[in-house]
C-alpha cells in the first residue's frame, strides 16, 4: 500500500488520539442528556462547561459568551442573519469582502434578497482589505462588518485588530470568520475587538460537526434555532455531548502546541514554496508571502488545469486541493482567485497543499517531484503551452 502524503488539512484535520480517548466515554458510560437532572445527566453538564472553559480560555473570552453549533457555517449563518434580524431597525447595510467562505457569501445572498444591502469589499493582490475603503464604505445604516480572520485558500491573515477598532469607533458590531485561523494564529476578542467570531473542530484535529459561535456580552441577536433552553436559550436542540468534550481538548492542544507546532509548519511551507518555484517554471505563489496561515501554500501553475494535477496527484498518494472549483461541479474558478486579480485561465491551474504539524521536509521533497513531473506532462499536451514555447523561441 502507497504511502499517504495528506495536504489538505484546511479541508479537514485527523482527529487527535487524545481528543478520541476523550470523547468515548460520552458515547457509552457518561451518556446522560445534559439537560436531566440526574447524575448520569449533571456529568455530561459538567462536561460541557469544562469545554466551554478551554475554549474560552483560548479567546480571552468568557466561557459565557461561546455558545456551541453544528460546525462554523451555522455559527457564520447565526451571527449574520440574527444580527440582521435584531438590528434592522437602526439599519440594513453589511460590509464584507469578496473573498470570504461561501457560508458568508451565500448568506449574504439570502440577506438581499430580503432586503439587506451588502457591500462586497476588494482585495489587493495578496488578499488584504483595504482599511480606507472599509472606511469609506461605512454608513449610519451600517449595523455589521464581517471579515474572515485569515482565508481558507490563500492562507492570508487580515488586520483584524484594525478593523475591529475601525468597527468599535463607529458603533458597528464585528464578526469575524476564524474558521481556519482558530488554533492557528493567537487571537485574543478584546485586543482584537470581536463581537462574534465563528469557529469549526474538525480544522484543528477535532470532531467533525462541532463548532460554536462567540457572541460578546451585551451584543443583542436571537436564537437560531429554536425549541428548549439550551446554549443559554440561544440555541435549542440537545447538546452534542461528545463532540463538546472533543473540540474542547482539541483547542487547548492547539492553544499548548501552537508555538513549536506552528514554528515546524512555517519552516516546512516555507521550504515546500521555495522548492516548487525552483523547480516549476511559470508558478506563482498566491497570498501574501509572510501574512499567511502557518501551514497554507497556494501555487498558480500556467498552462494546466487544476483538476487534471490534482487527480494525477491523488495517484500518488498525494491528496491536496486546487483553488478551482472544478471537483465541485463548477467551471468557474475560485472566486478568490479572481478577487486578487488572476485571470481565469492561471485561476483554473491552481493547487492548495495545507500542512499539518505530521509534513516533513522528505514529504515535501517528494511532493515538488511528483508536481514537477505532472506539470512537464500536462503542459506536454497542452497547445496553450506549446504556443507559448513557439512564441518564446521565436522572440529569441
Amino acid at each position: 500500500m502507497k504511502k499517504l502524503i495528506y495536504l489538505d488539512n484546511a479541508a479537514t484535520t485527523k482527529t487527535s488520539q487524545e481528543v478520541v480517548d476523550a470523547m468515548l466515554p460520552y458515547f457509552t458510560e457518561n451518556y446522560g442528556n445534559p439537560s436531566s437532572i440526574y447524575e448520569i445527566g449533571t456529568k455530561s453538564k459538567a462536561a460541557i462547561t469544562a469545554a466551554r472553559e478551554q475554549i474560552a480560555q483560548v479567546l480571552n473570552a468568557k466561557p459565557e459568551e461561546v455558545y456551541f453549533t453544528a460546525g462554523g457555517s451555522e455559527a457564520d449563518n447565526w451571527a449574520l442573519k440574527a444580527t440582521f434580524e435584531a438590528y434592522k431597525d437602526k439599519g440594513n447595510h453589511i460590509i464584507t469582502t469578496k473573498i470570504e467562505h461561501h457560508a458568508i457569501l451565500h448568506t449574504c445572498e439570502y440577506l438581499e434578497k430580503r432586503g439587506a444591502r451588502i457591500t462586497y469589499l476588494d482585495v489587493d493582490e495578496n488578499g488584504v482589505v483595504d482599511l480606507e475603503q472599509l472606511e469609506k464604505e461605512i454608513t449610519p445604516e451600517t449595523i455589521l462588518i464581517s471579515v474572515m480572520f485569515a482565508n481558507n485558500e490563500i492562507g492570508t491573515i487580515q488586520p483584524i485588530a484594525e478593523i475591529g477598532k475601525i468597527a468599535k469607533e463607529h458603533n458597528i458590531l464585528f464578526h469575524t470568520d476564524a474558521v481556519q485561523a482558530f488554533g492557528q494564529v493567537p487571537i485574543d476578542v478584546d485586543a482584537c475587538s470581536i463581537d462574534m467570531l465563528s469557529s469549526s473542530g474538525h480544522k484543528i484535529c477535532g470532531p467533525k460537526g462541532i463548532g460554536f459561535l462567540y457572541i460578546r456580552k451585551g451584543v443583542k441577536i436571537r436564537s437560531f434555532v429554536h425549541g428548549g433552553a439550551q446554549e443559554r436559550k440561544r440555541r435549542a436542540g440537545t447538546e452534542n455531548v461528545p463532540g463538546i468534550v472533543g473540540y474542547g481538548v482539541a483547542a487547548k492542544r492547539a492553544a499548548d502546541t501552537m508555538k513549536e507546532r506552528t514554528a515546524t509548519e512555517i519552516e516546512v511551507r516555507d521550504y515546500l514554496i521555495t522548492q516548487i518555484l525552483n523547480a516549476v517554471p511559470h508558478a506563482k505563489l498566491n497570498g501574501h508571502p509572510t501574512k499567511r496561515l502557518p501551514n497554507n501554500v497556494n501555487i498558480s501553475f500556467e498552462f494546466i488545469e487544476g483538476e487534471s494535477l490534482l487527480i494525477m496527484l491523488d495517484m500518488e498518494g498525494i491528496a491536496a486541493s486546487s483553488g478551482s472549483a472544478c471537483t465541485s461541479g463548477s467551471l468557474d474558478p475560485s472566486h478568490v482567485l479572481l478577487a486578487i486579480g488572476l485571470p481565469h485561465e492561471k485561476a483554473h491551474g491552481s493547487l492548495r497543499l495545507t500542512l499539518s504539524e505530521e509534513t516533513t521536509k522528505e514529504d515535501a521533497d517528494f511532493v515538488v517531484e511528483k508536481i514537477k513531473g505532472i506539470v512537464e506532462r500536462l503542459r506536454s499536451m497542452s497547445p496553450l503551452y506549446e504556443d507559448f514555447m513557439k512564441k518564446s523561441q521565436h522572440n529569441k
